[in-house]
């Protein structure tokens, strides 16, 4: 009795584990079968970390109160994580490694020497953000010094200064990234956090233009004031836009009751924000539509080109997406809290719109100038850096460097 008892137990056992051996070999043969992620964190610091932390800690008390209410910071995220640079890189910072060398600094000693780079670029931000990284280069914004490079000529060594550039076009469009006979970042270049400049790892971009330094907070990000800094002003006045919108008037009247500080990926409507902000349409994710840092996505109409066309057609920087998907995309984010008759009439009358500032008031008025084309009367790029006047005399005659046009 007794080894038939034993005998039964053991065949229980076998079975128990071919079925387990069973299990473990079909989820090996699915590809898709889910997986549990691992999340680690090293929560002890090196001490190059611990020295940057408290050399900032007491010469920027600033930059460190900043980073330590960051999730970075929560994180174990340091100072080193993302300015450490690799021996050779051309923007290390040289002045920095004399600190290495004073004894009146705590830690200013040779063994935590270690190369750092003043500039952290989106190829920094990549080891933790690949997708945001990567949606965010095919955008406008990281483009930016192409487009306004071939649409504006003059801003390449034309009619204004190089300082001129530095402390106005470049300031939200990124400067083109340089260091000097020395070694050191070029003060014509340097400091920028432009959102198209162009970093010496070829990256393009700074994520500190919309998330500061060094919190680097989404819920600022997530703001209108974070886009109105450049979009503002005759030439975009999309802050301007918003602010007298029916959208604009909820925010400024009940933005205390938002919740910016949601989740990635969390942050929805009716719930965390009644009115939607820049980066609620166009970046945010709202339903079905995921959240991008690419904010070429879901515009249907390219509005800033003097004559209004679709994004895939502006020669300056076409956008590779299909208007429709994206306006398809747009009117689910506006479905949260519209309904289709809504959404779509709006549509039809911004078509409309697009439609008559087209044909009634654009193709008109370039028409006395594409006529001027042929019998010479066009300002030439060479000329472009010559002094303008306008004779107000009713001939009304446009005079540049000795030469004159009618309009």
């Amino acid at each position: 009795m007794r080894r038939r008892k034993g005998f039964c137990l053991f065949g229980v056992l076998l079975t128990g584990l071919m079925i387990t051996v069973g299990m473990s070999s079909a989820v090996a043969q699915q590809p898709n079968f889910a997986k549990v992620k691992e999340y680690r964190i090293e929560r002890s610091l090196p001490p190059e970390a611990v020295a940057c932390i408290a050399c900032h800690k007491a010469s920027n008390p600033g930059i460190f109160d900043d980073w330590a209410h960051s999730r970075h910071a929560s994180a174990n995220i340091t100072c080193l994580d993302c300015h450490l640079a690799q021996p050779g890189d051309a923007d290390v910072a040289k002045e920095h490694e004399k600190y290495y060398g004073r004894s009146d600094l705590p830690y200013g000693e040779e063994q935590y020497k270690v190369p750092i780079a003043a500039v952290v670029t989106p190829k920094d931000c990549s080891r933790c953000h690949p997708d945001e990284v990567t949606q965010y280069s095919k955008s406008k914004h990281a483009n930016t010094i192409e487009i306004i490079w071939k649409l504006d000529p003059w801003l390449n060594k034309g009619m204004n200064s190089d300082n001129e550039r530095k402390v106005g076009c470049y300031h939200c469009h990124g400067t083109v990234m340089a260091v000097d006979e020395a070694g050191r970042l070029d003060p014509m270049t340097w400091p920028n956090v432009g959102v198209g400049r162009l970093n010496m790892d070829g990256s393009k971009g700074s994520c500190t233009s919309c998330h500061t330094r060094h919190r680097f907070a989404v819920s600022e990000a997530r703001r209108p004031e974070a886009c109105d800094s450049c979009h503002l002003g005759p030439d975009h006045p999309q802050i301007e836009i918003y602010n007298e919108s029916k959208h604009g008037t909820l925010y400024h009247a009940f933005q205390d009751e938002f919740n910016f500080n949601a989740a990635p990926g969390t942050w929805t409507p009716g719930a965390d924000y009644r009115a939607p902000t820049c980066a609620a349409c166009h970046m945010s994710g709202s339903g079905k539509v995921m959240g991008t840092h690419d904010v070429t996505e879901r515009i249907s109409w390219e509005t800033q080109a003097p004559l209004t066309i679709r994004p895939a057609d502006f020669k300056p920087f076409p956008a590779d997406n299909d208007w429709q998907m994206e306006r398809e995309k747009m009117k689910n984010v506006c479905r949260a809290c519209h309904g289709d008759s809504w959404i779509n009439d709006f549509y039809q009358g911004f078509d409309k719109a697009v439609d008559e500032y087209n044909e009634v008031y654009f193709k008109p008025a370039r028409r006395p100038w594409t006529n001027c084309m042929p019998r010479g009367f066009w300002i030439s790029a060479s000329i472009l850096t010559n002094t303008w006047s306008w004779n107000s005399t009713s001939s009304g005659i446009m005079k540049a460097g000795g030469r004159e046009w009618e309009p």
